[in-house]
């Protein structure tokens, strides 16, 4: 007795001007293939009389599930595909297999490309012509093109993290449930789009499986241009790796991330534990104090520690002695305020940038303080030469993470905060530069080559910081005593 099959498997066919070459193609299709729910020719508004190929051909065809679209405008390779997957997801398929209406990419291989996907194995399946050696070359890659692949693919690898053998096929499977969460409507309509796709699935955690597949090239008109094509591949990957490590708006392959602890030289972190273990144990007041790390290591040294956060973690509450929950965008709450007890040491790490009046906090501090208290804090170099540049360029916008972190709302030099911390009854004893946390270069990227290039820009970066602080102080960390009466 036969059974129905368990996943409903779509193929999308994108053509442009392939009238001589969409008939062929889908008369390879395998019509035994099992699963199959529908086949969709979308037919990117060509010049040429390819839809009414295709739809002749799926009268006669009646074994297989063909629907015909014909695009009221070009929308482009990328928008092609866009359009594909949303028609997938409004027709409750569960896979896809993007197939070239060209011929090039073999659709004898399409049970094969949805194999691992329906096995559960992977997420994504990517057709490699360079699995096998030699075989692209012999199946009549050209020279430039074969030399361009792998030194394009060799540096995707390296600023994503991934090893690939091909980036630049377009012979692709997705599970339309893991392509439903990634954002591909944001992505570019060119051809670029195969790669930030790639990026997308990668980095929200999508298992991506390879097959090899035959090379083929024939008398199929080629439309990317090549140079730009290229041009947007780096551009897309390194914008990628970039925005990872805080530079630039998001792109592609980059997921949000909350603050870490960084224990890597040239963080903030070290230089304020050290300070804190300068200190003779007492009562710590840490404001904002994250996911708890340095609040584990004020308890560690015996001090008896308060903590303020807007939420509860478990990591936070183990980590501390009393844990209060407030928004200090609404200053002090009542009950520390209200309360008998007073602080030695007050931790504000990475604080200041993201409350709208950091003057009314400092000054509210001090009724909560003992006379010769300590003031521990960090904050980012608005001087530091990546904002002055973005500035100078116009271009100024937020980023993920970083100096132009999208949830800073006040921004500081070392001469801004020196002025505001004398106006509120605070003098400044030690500010140290610190340098760019080059441990985020680690972020999914080569290893081997992150770490080289982590420990050369790192030993750079330190000496500028320390020679030219205004311009190359990524942060500050400073501490500041407490004075009788405001120095302004």
């Amino acid at each position: 007795m036969s059974t129905e099959p368990t996943h409903r498997i779509g193929i999308m066919v994108v053509a442009f001007n392939a009238s001589t070459t969409i008939a062929r193609t889908l008369d390879r299709i395998p019509s035994n293939m099992e699963g199959l729910a529908a086949i969709l020719v979308s037919d990117d508004h060509s010049a040429d009389d390819t839809a009414e190929v295709a739809s002749t051909y799926a009268s006669r065809r009646t074994d297989l599930p063909i629907t015909v679209i014909r695009q009221p405008r070009n929308l482009g390779y990328g928008g092609n595909q866009k359009f594909c997957y949303r028609w997938a997801m409004r027709h409750d398929l569960d896979a896809v297999v993007l197939l070239h209406g060209d011929g090039q990419y073999a659709p004898e291989l399409l049970p094969d490309m949805a194999a691992p996907i329906i096995s559960g194995e992977a997420d994504m399946v990517s057709g490699s012509r360079m699995m096998n050696a030699g075989a692209a070359r012999d199946g009549g890659m050209p020279l430039y093109k074969y030399v361009g692949n792998r030194i394009l693919t060799t540096y995707q690898n390296m600023m994503s993290g991934l090893q690939l053998s091909e980036w630049h096929s377009g012979y692709r499977a997705f599970s339309i449930s893991a392509l439903a969460r990634v954002p591909f409507d944001d992505n570019s309509d060119n051809f670029d789009f195969d790669t930030e796709v790639l990026l997308q699935m990668a980095a929200a955690g999508n298992r991506i499986a390879e097959i090899a597949i035959p090379t083929h090239y024939g008398d199929e008109i080629c439309y990317v241009n090549g140079l730009a094509y290229a041009r947007d591949v780096v551009i897309d990957v390194t914008r990628m790796r970039l925005a990872r490590m805080g530079f630039g708006t998001a792109a592609p392959g980059t997921i949000p991330e909350d603050y870490t602890w960084q224990d890597a030289h040239g963080s903030d972190r070290p230089e304020l534990t050290d300070l804190l273990a300068a200190r003779p144990p007492g009562n710590v007041l840490d404001l904002r104090c994250g996911g708890g790390p340095l609040t584990g290591e004020a308890k560690a040294l015996g001090n008896k520690v308060t903590a303020i956060d807007r939420v509860a973690t478990s990591s936070v509450e183990e980590s501390v002695d009393r844990l209060v929950i407030a928004d200090l965008d609404d200053g002090l709450p009542d009950e520390i305020l209200n309360s008998d007890q007073k602080f030695e040491t007050v931790v504000v790490a990475d604080v200041f940038e993201h409350i709208r009046h950091p003057d009314q906090l400092l000054q509210q501090l001090h009724k909560v303080t003992s006379l010769d208290a300590t003031l521990l804090t960090s904050f980012p170099n608005f001087g530091h030469w990546y904002p002055r540049i973005r500035v100078a360029l116009g271009k100024f916008d937020y980023d993920r993470r970083g100096i132009l972190d999208n949830d800073h709302v006040r921004f500081f030099t070392a001469r801004s905060f020196n002025r505001m911390v004398r106006s509120t009854g605070w003098e400044t004893t030690q500010m140290t530069p610190v340098g760019f946390p080059f441990d985020v270069i680690d972020r999914g990227g080569h290893p081997g080559v992150a770490h080289r290039v982590r420990t050369i820009l790192g030993r750079l970066d330190r000496s500028l910081s320390r020679r030219w602080p205004n311009l190359f102080a990524y942060q500050y960390v400073a501490e500041l005593r407490s004075t009788p009466e405001p120095l302004e």
